[in-house]
C-alpha cells in the first residue's frame, strides 16, 4: 500500500512533467509563430529559443548545478547603449540613482558634505596588492553618472554605442518598463547566454579565449596590458556573438538580473525559476542584493572569472558602479511592438 507522502511525491512529480510538456510545447508554437510571422522583429533583439539546460556549476556559489526548464524570450542582443539609455532620459526625464545626493536617512554617520551625487569609478592601484579588500581600486567619485563615467570632468561624447554604467537595478528596470521589455531572471540570462552549448565552461566552448571578450588582461588591479584593445569598457559588439546572435554575455560589464541573491540554488529540477523570495548573502545579511552576470572589463582569473555563464555575483541594489550595465527581455511572445 503507497503512503500519502509517497503519493504527494508522486504527484508533485507528475505535475512537473506536465508543466515541462506544457512549456516545451508552448516553445515549439511560439517559435513556429516567429517564423511564420511577416512583422518585424523587435530591432536590436534575438530570439531565444527555450529549452532544458544545467544551470550553475560546482563552484560554491554557482551550485549545485540543476536542471532547468525556461520559456522562449526575445534578448536585447546586446548590452542597452549610452544612445539608447540618453533617448530613455530624454523623453522621461528620468534621473539615475548616481544623479541623486544621499540623504541623511541613507547614511546618518557620513557628514553632510559628503552627501554628494556620484558613483563608484575603479581607480586600481599603484602596484600589487592582497586582493581580499575591493576597496582598495574603488572611489566614490563626485559627480560620477551613465553620461560622467569617471566623474566630473569626463563624459560620453563619442560613446554612443558604449554600454551605459552607473546604472542601478532601478534605473534598468524603469527603462525596460518604458521600453516594454523587462529584465532576464538569472535563469533566462545564462541560457541565453551558453548560446546553445549545454554546460560549455564559456559563453563560446570549453578553451578559455582572450580573443572572445573584453577582460583585464595582465595582472589586478595595477596592470593592465590591454591586449584586448580595451582599458575599460568597449563599443557593444567588439566581440564575435554566441550562438544565438548575442554579444557581450562574457567581460565588458556586468548585467542586472531580476532574482534577489541567495548563495546557492535549490537543487531541485526548475521551470521558470524566479529566484529566491528575498535577498540573503552571509556577508552583509542585512543589505539588499540582486544577481549580476556576464563578468566586466575588470575580470581576471587571479580575481574574478565571472565571464562564464555560470558565473554570479551579488550587487547592492541601490549602489552605481562602473562596471554595471544591462540588457532587456521580452517575454515569449511574438513581436507586437516596442518603442
Amino acid at each position: 500500500m503507497r503512503s500519502v507522502s509517497g503519493l504527494i511525491v508522486l504527484a508533485l512529480v507528475c505535475c512537473a512533467c506536465s508543466e515541462k510538456a506544457r512549456v516545451e510545447r508552448r516553445n515549439r508554437e511560439l517559435a513556429q509563430a516567429v517564423a511564420d510571422s511577416r512583422r518585424p522583429k523587435p530591432p536590436d533583439m534575438r530570439w531565444i529559443p527555450g529549452g532544458e539546460f544545467r544551470m550553475g556549476s560546482e563552484n560554491a556559489t554557482e551550485g549545485p548545478v540543476h536542471p532547468v526548464t525556461v520559456s522562449a524570450l526575445w534578448m536585447d542582443t546586446h548590452e542597452l547603449t549610452n544612445a539608447e539609455f540618453a533617448k530613455f532620459a530624454k523623453a522621461t526625464g528620468y534621473v539615475t540613482v548616481a544623479e541623486k545626493a544621499p540623504t541623511r536617512e541613507e547614511f546618518p554617520d557620513v557628514p553632510a558634505e559628503k552627501l554628494v551625487p556620484g558613483a563608484l569609478v575603479f581607480t586600481g592601484t599603484a602596484s600589487a596588492v592582497p586582493l581580499n579588500d575591493y576597496t582598495q581600486w574603488w572611489t566614490y567619485r563626485a559627480g560620477a553618472n551613465w553620461h560622467h563615467p569617471q566623474g566630473r570632468d569626463t563624459d560620453i561624447d563619442g560613446k554612443d554605442r558604449y554600454p551605459v554604467v552607473h546604472v542601478v537595478y532601478g534605473d534598468a528596470a524603469a527603462y525596460c518598463a518604458w521600453a516594454g521589455k523587462r529584465l532576464p531572471t538569472e535563469a533566462e540570462w545564462e541560457f541565453a547566454a551558453r548560446g546553445g552549448l549545454d554546460h560549455a565552461t564559456y559563453a563560446w566552448g570549453n578553451q578559455r579565449s582572450d580573443k572572445m571578450a573584453n577582460l583585464w588582461e595582465g595582472e589586478f588591479p595595477h596592470h593592465n596590458t590591454g591586449a584586448d584593445g580595451f582599458q575599460r569598457t568597449a563599443p557593444v559588439g567588439s566581440f564575435p556573438p554566441n550562438g544565438y546572435g548575442l554579444v557581450d554575455m562574457a567581460g565588458n560589464v556586468w548585467e542586472w538580473t531580476s532574482d534577489w541573491y541567495a548563495p546557492s540554488f535549490d537543487p531541485a529540477p526548475a521551470i521558470n525559476p524566479a529566484g529566491p523570495r528575498k535577498s540573503y548573502d552571509p556577508i552583509e545579511p542585512n543589505t539588499q542584493k540582486r544577481v549580476i552576470k556576464g563578468g566586466s572589463f575588470l575580470c581576471n582569473d587571479s580575481y574574478c572569472s565571472g565571464y562564464r555563464p555560470s558565473a554570479r555575483m551579488a550587487a547592492e541594489v541601490n549602489t552605481p558602479m562602473e562596471h554595471i550595465g544591462f540588457r532587456c527581455v521580452i517575454g515569449g511572445e511574438p513581436w507586437s511592438g516596442v518603442r
